[in-house]
């Protein structure tokens, strides 16, 4: 049986995991932990997890997330600031409590209150909160590094690094569009910045054009990627590769790991995409030993429905319920080559790391800045469209994506210019 091919592990760029600067004569304050702030939206928290994990950190942080109410009319209200939007649903409630008798009224919801179903055992994100938590224990514990993620997280990042700027260190990963002095450091793919390119200009109508993200190139303040960060690294896929030994090592090869995510508003697609996919996953079978499908959150009940009815009963196919989060990492270190759909840059970014064939479906599909995204990965090498006239067993490599590593390096780099440390 060929062995399973794992990425090498990078060329220390720190020696022992630090450079010198962190060694020798250093007087300066130590980071020694973490805050994550998040939304409670996977894709995005996973990228604020995988650089706290690449900084040493994954056991000394604390998660935190910005909630926003959820069912009814709030679906229509995720634009607005998430503090009007509370404002707003507060409102609406009283109105609906004062029209039913025997009702009380309900209390005001504070920043720190009303957590998403679910997500009652995480902190609500407070910036008053944290600030004090990072001014008492500053003495003690040394600064705080605050990593936040996604569009309802910036708020409350900004303001923590505008009062307490002495004790934290901010880094605000995706592009908050403007402002970028806000915060200490700003980790955003490259193509965030596809708005601000001649062919994107043509594209947006003129009087549009100062809404469109981001409103200034990139400066000193920022780290590109070319993908989404996470927390796939080569240990972490040793360490699968042994935890899922049993389950994967009796597969048939090579194996094919298909993952489905679902349509976007720069990704449109539906049963139409499944059923091209399915035609190309048949088309391949005969140059594979196995095929595991997996979907998303996302994935449309239309779309995993078409492809289970189609491919559900084939020996060669084991279609994932998802009940184990866990096996993915397992997908990722067996698979000998991935199919990817091109709605999701995170699962992209994820089969792209581990330097092994990735295909791509549905990139045709895509528009904006996911277009550019795709392009930017099909120019380097790293991906491929799928035709179905491929021959899996046949394989091909290319230098694995490693933002998040190169990401953390930044922020040592970014550390070690304020006179500060970070050592786990």
């Amino acid at each position: 049986m060929k062995p399973i091919r794992l990425p090498e592990p990078p060329s220390p760029t720190f020696g022992g995991g630090v450079t010198d600067i962190f060694e020798v004569g250093f007087s300066g304050a130590t980071v020694r932990r973490a805050v994550v702030i998040g939304t409670g939206f996977p894709g995005s928290e996973n990228q604020s997890l995988g650089l706290v994990r690449a900084l040493g950190l994954a056991d000394k942080h604390v998660l935190y997330r910005v909630t926003r109410p959820r069912g009814g009319i709030n679906e229509w209200l995720h634009w607005l600031p998430v503090s009007l939007h509370k404002k707003l649903d507060y409102l609406i409630k009283q109105i609906v409590l004062l029209t039913s008798r025997g009702k009380k009224l309900a209390p005001l919801p504070s920043e720190n209150g009303g957590g998403r179903v679910g997500l009652l055992s995480v902190l609500e994100a407070d910036a008053n909160q944290i600030v004090a938590m990072a001014r008492e224990t500053y003495e003690k514990d040394g600064p705080l590094l605050v990593v936040a993620s996604g569009r309802d997280s910036i708020s409350i990042a900004s303001s923590i690094k505008r009062v307490a700027s002495q004790n934290v260190f901010v880094v605000q990963i995706q592009h908050p569009r403007s402002n970028l002095d806000r915060f200490d450091l700003v980790i955003t793919p490259h193509h965030d910045y596809y708005p601000l390119t001649p062919h994107a200009q043509e594209q947006v109508p003129k009087f549009l054009r100062r809404w469109i993200t981001p409103r200034d190139p990139p400066d000193r303040h920022v780290v590109l990627t070319v993908g989404a960060l996470h927390q796939i690294d080569s240990a972490a896929l040793r360490s699968a590769a042994s935890a899922w030994h049993d389950e994967f090592s009796p597969l048939p090869k090579p194996l094919l790991v298909v993952n489905i995510g679902g349509p976007t508003r720069h990704c449109r697609y539906g049963a139409d995409l499944a059923k091209q996919l399915i035609t190309c996953l048949l088309s391949v079978l005969v140059s594979c030993g196995s095929v595991r499908i997996s979907f998303s959150d996302r994935t449309p009940e239309k779309v995993s429905y078409v492809i289970t009815k189609e491919l559900g009963n084939n020996p060669k196919v084991y279609i994932w319920d998802g009940q184990d989060p866990s096996m993915q990492m397992g997908h990722l270190a067996w698979a000998d080559a991935f199919v990817v759909t091109a709605d999701s840059v995170s699962l992209t970014s994820e089969a792209c790391s581990t330097g092994k064939p990735v295909y791509v479906i549905g990139a045709e599909r895509c528009t904006w800045k996911l277009s550019d995204f795709h392009k930017s990965l099909r120019e380097r090498g790293v991906v491929r469209p799928f035709t179905g006239s491929e021959d899996i067993s046949e394989s091909w490599s290319y230098p694995p994506l490693n933002d998040t590593a190169e990401a953390a390096r930044k922020v040592h780099e970014a550390l070690a210019a304020r006179g500060w440390r970070l050592r786990p």
